[in-house]
């Protein structure tokens, strides 16, 4: 797969809609053309411990920070003609479609790709011990070293993708 975006949400809660950060990294021709990173006011607008911990953002980061519609009107001209690939597509996929229907904006069918499926075939001969994006990375000889940033998980999954798609 040489055309492709690799995209990641963050979320602020169980709410798929409550993106409240995206990273998209745009390969072109195998190359990484371009990113993009934003943080965004989740709808619900509240965070939860769990999801505080893992991504560390909070009210002080994203209260002023924009809504999805005007996030994603920032997004969608770099994606365009292109598939949407990530690592564990059901949760991404799911967080898009949600957050694009609580906002009514009409979700186009895009084709998504799961390198956490892909490394699941792929990498079967290395024994690995899990398939979680960081030992996938690893194995893909990328160092990921601000996990549950989306920028830096976006960028995770388009090295990967590189290699496994």
């Amino acid at each position: 797969m040489d055309n492709f975006a690799a995209i990641d949400f963050e979320t602020a809660n169980q709410h798929p809609t409550s993106v409240c950060s995206v990273g998209l990294v745009v390969v072109r021709n195998g190359i990484v053309s371009d990113s993009f990173y934003s943080l965004i006011q989740p709808e619900p607008n509240y965070y939860t411990y769990w999801c505080q911990r893992v991504h560390g953002l909070g009210h002080s980061d994203t209260d002023s920070a924009p809504v999805f519609p005007h996030v994603w009107a920032q997004i969608e001209p770099l994606i365009t003609d292109l598939p949407l690939v990530a690592h564990n597509k059901r949760f991404d996929e799911n967080c898009l479609r949600a957050v694009m229907r609580c906002y009514q904006m009409t979700y186009p069918d895009y084709t998504f790709s799961c390198t956490l499926q892909a490394a699941r075939q792929r990498l079967k001969h290395l024994h690995l011990p899990n398939h979680q994006l960081q030992t996938v990375a690893a194995a893909c000889g990328f160092d990921l070293t601000q996990h549950h940033n989306a920028l830096a998980d976006a960028q995770a999954c388009a090295a990967i993708a590189m290699q496994l798609l």
